[in-house]
């Protein structure tokens, strides 16, 4: 029998590509979405369309975290093995802006999953998506499992707080819980408006003569860029280990803002001094400078590392930008990447 995989955020980044690995590997794929007016699963699409899944075995249930009732109702009927819960208000510019949301849905929400997890006795194995901005104003570079916590945003505060009631639960009631502490993630799904999908948008409308001015805030901000794709599998390692534990997920690597404009605008032959104007609407009220992962643990406990160079993660963006409005501009019909 197929193991069940329960998802919050499956409509997101994240949430596909793991749809997609754990079907690759034979699970049946539950994801958890929130009623709204306008449809948001473009990214869902191709897995739906996928000619080597002769039967149905992805699966979509209305829920929230915001609501207790939804989430016991649905582990009850499901009967999940494992629950990644990816589900957040994820963007850190718009927490400053919708604080309260944010934490009642990426903290309580976390919560209300675990208490739903224990309260039904069901034997799922938990996994929490953690973020690098738990670290915030770093205490030491590169950051590890052991780095002290300092939060710089209504995001990164309710992270560190999920962080926390994953690690109660796994000791308090013996939840198979972990945190995967992944610094920076990205790849042509990522939602349009975080600053390096903005940018390898912004390539391929400026190289087609679409647009002339990418407006941006903060270019010294470092992070460690990785490619989304390879970091799911790591989510699904932590599951398949004896023993839970928390694991940071990064490449080792810190590059720029301007670093990343100036592989994407190059690589479509632009300058892009010519393009980017400082707009400090887009800065953040307290910045994070610098985060820099060490992921020796994971290297070592489950095997993983990453593969994707950070110019080969900013060159396969644009290129997927362009390809992207090409089709759009060809009316050809293209909902996901």
């Amino acid at each position: 029998m197929a193991k069940k995989a329960l998802i919050t955020g499956i409509t997101g980044q994240d949430g596909s590509y793991l749809a997609e690995l754990l079907l690759d590997k034979g699970y049946e794929v539950h994801g958890i979405v929130r009623r709204a007016s306008s449809f948001n699963r473009a990214r869902l699409d191709a897995i739906y369309l996928r000619p080597d899944l002769k039967e149905k075995r992805l699966f979509l249930h209305y829920g929230d975290l915001g609501e207790s009732g939804s989430l016991t109702r649905l582990l009850l009927r499901i009967q999940p093995d494992e629950i990644y819960n990816l589900g957040a208000q994820s963007h850190v510019r718009v927490s400053f802006d919708v604080p309260e949301y944010t934490l009642d849905v990426t903290a309580v929400g976390t919560l209300r999953l675990l208490e739903a997890i224990h309260e039904t006795g069901i034997q799922a194995r938990f996994y929490q998506a953690s973020s690098s901005e738990m670290f915030g104003k770093v205490r030491e570079v590169p950051q590890t499992e052991q780095t002290p916590f300092h939060p710089r945003s209504p995001y990164a505060v309710a992270k560190v707080c999920a962080f926390w009631a994953t690690v109660n639960y796994r000791e308090s009631y013996g939840i198979h819980a972990s945190n995967g502490i992944l610094f920076n993630h990205e790849s042509p799904r990522r939602g349009e408006t975080f600053v390096t999908r903005k940018i390898t948008r912004a390539v391929a409308r400026i190289a087609a003569g679409l647009e002339d001015k990418l407006y941006l805030g903060n270019l010294d901000a470092k992070r460690d860029w990785g490619y989304a794709k390879e970091y799911v599998e790591a989510m699904w390692l932590m599951l398949q280990q004896d023993e839970p534990d928390d694991y940071v997920i990064a490449t080792g690597e810190t590059h720029s803002v301007r670093e990343f404009l100036e592989e994407a605008f190059s690589y479509a032959g632009l300058d892009w001094r010519k393009h980017v104007v400082h707009d400090a609407r887009y800065l953040r009220p307290a910045e994070v400078d610098l985060l820099i992962g060490d992921a020796s643990k994971a290297r070592r406990k489950l095997g993983w590392q990453p593969k994707t160079t950070f110019k080969e993660l900013v060159r396969l963006m644009v290129d997927a930008d362009m390809e992207l409005l090409k089709a759009q501009r060809e009316g050809r019909v293209q909902t996901t990447l």
